[in-house]
């Protein structure tokens, strides 16, 4: 049964309602399709229409955007309110304990309260496993943290790995040098260190080697001291090339492995490095896992529920394929 909840906001404040309603209503759309709840507006009366729980959470935000609306909400001031609105995590003050991290992003932080841990978890272990869907922020959060470490003088030099698998497409022959070669690969990482060092700073890391890309397939070998490895996409690994990777972790280094292990890209009959590794390395001391889940998406509200519709599909034909395997016994 559906609830209508109206919200007013008096003295009228035409800026502020212009700003929490966004252009053509943008701001509200957003509110609607993330709580599945409708908003009418007419002047300063918002009436919520959806289910009672969802309602209220969707008065709530109204409110609490409108406090922040004395400047322009854009789509993502939006949207991060929603994951943090459902998250319960204040975007207040920082609270005792919750990692901040020296990047020319000064709002950086965790948004969830595994995202919090997880950064916990990167700064007191050595080795930090991300396992999660896209969109919960493993990799930029990853990032962030090596660009931290840098900053901070903690490590010498950052260091991206990231094995080429391609994900069901064929790019063919890449021309070019080596970095150009697996610049494709290695994209989702160079736009996360442009947004949190900027684009002429990470140009001259680059140029001095303090920032290196390193292919999977070329780190069999070498040994890396005082550095902050991520290795990205590490579903695509084989258990040979993870431990590979594992064992070039050298004195003062950090590595952070990030994945999907619903997004497997490797033939149908290999195995692959991440999942073996949950497994392998589960008990031992100064490793860390930190899984992820679809509420700590950190995109279009959308995002989530596509993530929540194709679990649910998954676990469908997984019942039904043990229902025939019963039957045919």
């Amino acid at each position: 049964m559906n609830t209508f909840l109206d919200v007013a906001f008096t003295p009228i404040d035409n800026a502020r309602l212009s700003n929490l309603c966004g252009a053509l209503d943008e701001n509200l759309k957003q509110i609607e399709t993330a709580l599945n709840v409708s908003i009418a507006r007419r002047g300063e009366q918002f009436r919520v229409n959806g289910n009672k729980q969802q309602a209220e959470h969707a008065a709530s935000l109204l409110r609490k955007f409108y406090d922040k609306a004395e400047r322009h909400l854009d789509i993502e001031d939006i949207q991060l309110g929603l994951v943090e609105h459902a998250s319960d995590v204040s975007p207040g003050p920082m609270d005792e304990g919750v990692p901040v991290l020296m990047t020319r992003r000064p709002d950086l932080r965790g948004r969830t309260p595994r995202q919090i841990e997880y950064l916990r978890q990167i700064q007191s272990h050595d080795i930090t496993f991300g396992i999660g869907p896209a969109g919960t922020g493993k990799t930029y959060l990853a990032v962030a943290s090596a660009v931290d470490a840098l900053e901070r003088d903690l490590v010498k030099r950052i260091v991206l790995v990231r094995p080429a698998v391609e994900a069901g497409e064929k790019l063919g022959f890449l021309p070019g040098d080596l970095a150009q070669k697996v610049d494709p690969y290695l994209r989702p990482l160079y736009d996360a260190l442009y947004d949190l060092m900027g684009f002429d700073k990470v140009t001259r890391l680059f140029e001095k080697t303090t920032i290196e890309i390193a292919p999977l397939a070329y780190m069999r070998g070498r040994t890396l001291n005082h550095s902050f490895i991520i290795l990205d996409e590490a579903q695509n690994t084989t258990p040979e090339q993870m431990k590979m990777f594992l064992t070039r972790i050298g004195f003062g280094t950090k590595a952070v492995i990030t994945g999907d292990v619903t997004q497997i890209d490797l033939a149908r009959n290999q195995k692959s490095g991440l999942v073996e590794a949950q497994k392998v390395l589960a008990d031992v001391r100064g490793i860390a896992f930190q899984f992820f889940r679809s509420d700590d998406v950190v995109r279009h509200p959308l995002v989530q529920k596509i993530i929540d519709a194709y679990d649910k599909h998954t676990k469908t034909l997984t019942a039904l394929s043990k229902t025939d395997t019963a039957h045919d016994e």
